[in-house]
């Protein structure tokens, strides 16, 4: 353990409140604001920590806070990855690996799906929750925006689908190889995040519910071949075969998917038609 700097602690927790708005967590703002950025109870309560507390952080008056308290105050203050470790430093407790997979998305990746007007794009955390979207994916796939956070996560579609069986996943001739790759890459996550309760519930749930992903698993092989090209059974437009390339954010375990179809081709023009009838049916942030 290194020792703990509690007036550095305390000035950079301090200036981290300082610069988040209330709407950048879903706060009201509220009358008789004084103090820029959070309030220090706001911040607590979203650390899920008392306020006391974190008034003598703050104070540089409080003991060494546990790793757990740091992960909250981390994900209460919104700190970068470089931030979540000068952190850990300044209180003594050198950082570790992520508890868990990351979900949020760096602003950059948010504006390249913008960006994408012709290709359906999201973005997947390590463990295939959907935690960032196009309007051209929400049309072609689902409107995630639609369904809660646990329904946006695709293994779980795959194995414990709430539509019948011929919509197994989007309707993909080959959602038997998709479960394969989910399966096996969703092994290699639980061993970097063994400690994460989500992904361990979430293994716990598929193993429970499906024999097909159990069966998966007992296999512990973790190496699959990527599928590049798919074919789309949309509901409105019919078939649709796209270009499916996959870039790693590896800084945040995280990862692109863009679905592009061929110049020229019909897939093209469906996703063309796509693009009006999504934005007219469903209002899809991205």
């Amino acid at each position: 353990m290194e020792i703990m700097d509690r007036r550095e602690l305390a000035d950079f927790l301090r200036s981290r409140r300082e610069r988040i708005t209330p709407a950048d967590v879903g706060l009201p703002a509220g009358p008789r604001r004084r103090t820029p950025g959070l309030r220090r109870e706001e911040v607590a309560q979203l650390a899920f920590i008392s306020t006391e507390y974190y008034t003598r952080l703050e104070q540089a008056r409080a003991p060494r806070p546990s790793r757990e308290v740091l992960a909250g105050l981390a994900r209460a203050l919104r700190l970068s990855d470089a931030e979540r470790d000068h952190l850990h430093h300044l209180a003594g407790a050198p950082p570790g690996p992520p508890a868990g997979p990351s979900i949020e998305v760096r602003q950059s990746i948010l504006d390249l799906l913008h960006r994408l007007p012709q290709a359906a794009a999201i973005v997947m955390s390590a463990t295939y929750e959907v935690i960032a979207w196009n309007d051209l994916a929400a049309a072609l796939l689902e409107d995630f925006s639609a369904l809660l956070r646990h329904e946006r996560n695709l293994v779980r579609r795959v194995f414990l689908p709430p539509h019948p069986l011929e919509r197994r996943l989007y309707g993909l001739p080959d959602a038997d190889a998709f479960a394969r790759t989910a399966a096996h890459h969703l092994r290699a996550a639980a061993a970097r995040y063994p400690d994460d309760p989500e992904v361990v519930g979430l293994v716990a749930e598929l193993l429970s519910g499906s024999e097909e992903f159990a069966q998966l698993w007992a296999s512990h092989d973790v190496h699959t071949e990527p599928t590049l090209r798919k074919t789309i059974n949309h509901p409105l437009v019919g078939p649709i075969t796209v270009n499916c390339d996959v870039l790693d954010i590896t800084d945040r375990d995280q990862r692109v998917v863009i679905y592009t179809a061929d110049p020229g081709s019909p897939s093209e023009e469906a996703l063309r038609l796509l693009s009006v009838i999504g934005t007219q049916r469903m209002d899809v942030p991205g």
